[in-house]
């Protein structure tokens, strides 16, 4: 059976579903590949009409709101222990260097933070447990995660789909060729954001290396 063949035989709802859960749980703070769920799904409703592209962006955009709520929640109870406790069960991603790039970012932007860290690889984790950690008043929370959910989700699935309009017949050809697109995409977002971690972090342990002047 040919790709193509075997896309229309996926039920719309296991897609929709398979996107919240996912993005939910990513944006719990569980690494999981939310972005690129996402990003394949539009491609696949811009190839397949029983797929709606409003109910996609609906079921995304439900699922970073609830996640991140949850995540929130989970934070504001554990505390810093529970980031420790993230470190040693995921070094790659609530590693030192990492917490101490979000911290610094939440420090310096507040609730935005919140917001523009649904655009981020990395923060998209962070944002809701470590709002939670660090005491963000939930009302403040709430708005920039209902904000940053819907503008997040909806604007992914709207350009993608868009361009996968645009880009249909040639898909339609290639369909595997769009995912494997759509899968390096959301890698290579990772794993930009990975480096500037690395980057910040040579930057403080520099400037803690600085030897403090004495009167």
């Amino acid at each position: 059976m040919h790709i193509q063949e075997w896309l229309e035989t996926v039920p719309a709802v296991s897609v929709y579903l398979l996107v919240g859960v996912v993005i939910g749980v990513e944006s719990l703070g569980i690494p999981l590949p939310g972005e690129i769920v996402l990003v394949s799904a539009a491609i696949l409703a811009a190839t397949q009409d029983h797929i709606n592209p409003f109910v996609l962006g609906a079921c995304a955009s439900g699922g970073a709101i609830i996640g991140d709520s949850i995540g929130y929640m989970i934070g504001r109870k554990g505390g810093q222990p529970l980031l420790n406790w993230a470190g040693r069960r995921f070094p790659k991603h609530f590693g030192p260097d990492h917490v101490a790039m979000a911290e610094e970012k939440f420090e310096k932007w507040g609730m935005w933070a919140v917001f523009f860290g649904r655009f981020i690889a990395l923060l998209r984790i962070f944002a809701g447990p470590l709002a939670g950690v660090l005491k963000m008043p939930y009302w403040k929370f709430l708005i920039a995660n209902v904000l940053g959910g819907i503008v997040w989700a909806g604007g992914t699935t709207a350009l993608i789909y868009s361009v996968g309009i645009v880009a249909e017949p040639w898909l339609s050809r290639f369909s595997w060729l769009g995912l494997v697109a759509a899968f390096l995409f959301g890698v290579g977002s990772f794993l930009i954001m990975k480096r500037r971690a690395k980057k910040a972090a040579a930057e403080r342990e520099a400037k803690a290396q600085v030897p403090v002047a004495v009167d």
